[in-house]
């Protein structure tokens, strides 16, 4: 069985949504600040490496679920 490329109309692609230039700041300021509290973390208060390592892990995965959270509500609202 063929499907003739006729009958079905090609889907228009939509050009993907360029990131702003705040938005790479912002993330490159929240990268800083993560890397900065692993550092913080594991050489001034001496809670170890692997204590430093999750404790800025889980807080880069709370900052990444705000913002898909928040991308999803102004999505939604267009």
């Amino acid at each position: 069985m063929t499907v003739d490329r006729e009958v079905i109309p090609e889907q228009e692609q939509a050009p993907p949504d360029e990131v702003s230039r705040a938005t790479v700041i912002a993330y490159a300021v929240a990268a800083t600040l993560l890397v900065g509290w692993f550092l913080f973390g594991w050489l001034v208060l001496r809670q170890g490496f692997v204590d430093s390592v999750g404790e800025s892990a889980g807080a880069g995965f709370a900052l990444l679920l705000v913002i898909s959270v928040v991308g999803t509500v102004r999505r939604s609202r267009r």
